[in-house]
């Protein structure tokens, strides 16, 4: 595993890895266990699109890992001013042992791999978000133990975080249901793969997908870079809340994830959301766990 690009990439086998590797982690840092795996090394992260929990958990998980981040905002960068990306990566492969990259197209992330000559790792971009899916994969295992016999639903837009957790939950083994107004469908590219499964289903109907669910996930309306079409999306995604209805269709013991930041009262009620606070903001902690698994699988000595 040299990259972390998207979760199309991923084997079940390497997804599982990364897992175990950040609960051991996890695990060493509860109880005080030093754990310098990529002591000497330095990550430059690049930030295109802004972030509260991307930057302090790769931040803060470099630390911990014994190395030295590199914050490399895109105003600071001649990236920023015009400089192609295949330069940018030359450049910066010369500098630094791995780069970390939140930015809108995913060719960007997909150049930056090609290009340079370190591990590239995919912060986020408007196609997938495979970080934060392994920190909701990890999320469901330490609550259900399994994924064998679970069933993931996923209510709204059919974004990057859509994508990515319908990849993510099917090559894990979990039946996959999605909830998705029509012309706010998950990427061609997905719903391909996604064909190949007989367990999963695309409805136009929030609580036909989520009859039976294990785990409920749900996402902003509008993400970042769609706030000139935040009325429009208001009224086409009107009922795709998760809220009572919902969550009286989902098993009776079923976990609700969000990868914040929630706008509550649009894709969540207040209600459902403070009752599964537990398992949300634990899902936000092991980002920081999971994200330093893939540091080490991706940048550490083997």
């Amino acid at each position: 595993m040299k990259h972390l690009l998207k979760m199309l990439d991923l084997s079940t086998e390497e997804i599982i890895e990364i897992l175990n590797l950040a609960d051991q982690l996890k695990y060493e840092l509860k109880h005080n266990i030093p754990h310098p795996r990529l002591k000497g090394k330095s990550l430059g992260m690049i930030f295109q699109k802004s972030s509260t929990r991307t930057r302090v958990s790769f931040e803060t998980g470099m630390y911990q890992l014994g190395g030295y981040p590199l914050f490399l905002s895109s105003h600071d960068l001649q990236i920023g001013r015009g400089e192609p990306v295949q330069d940018t990566a030359r450049v910066l492969s010369r500098y630094l042992d791995g780069i970390m990259i939140r930015t809108f197209e995913q060719k960007e992330v997909e150049d930056l791999a090609e290009f340079g000559s370190i591990p590239v790792i995919n912060g986020l971009t408007d196609f997938c978000h495979p970080c934060q899916v392994l920190a909701d994969l990890m999320t469901i295992r330490e609550f259900k133990g399994q994924f064998d016999g679970l069933k993931m639903c996923f209510i709204g837009d059919g974004n990057n975080m859509a994508n990515s957790l319908i990849v993510g939950g099917l090559k894990v083994g979990m039946k996959v249901s999605a909830a998705c107004p029509e012309g706010y469908h998950p990427d061609k590219s997905v719903l391909d793969f996604a064909d190949k499964y007989d367990c999963f289903e695309l409805t136009d109907s929030p609580v036909k997908a989520a009859e039976g669910a294990d785990v409920i996930f749900t996402d902003v309306w509008a993400s970042m870079g769609q706030e000139g079409e935040a009325e429009e999306r208001r009224i086409a995604f009107k009922g795709y809340q998760v809220n009572d209805e919902i969550m009286a269709a989902a098993n009776s013991e079923a976990m609700v994830q969000h990868c914040l930041p929630a706008h509550r009262e649009e894709e969540i009620t207040e209600k459902v959301f403070e009752a599964h606070a537990k398992e949300i903001f634990e899902e936000a902690e092991n980002r920081l766990h999971a994200q330093k698994a893939v540091m080490v699988k991706v940048m550490g000595n083997g």
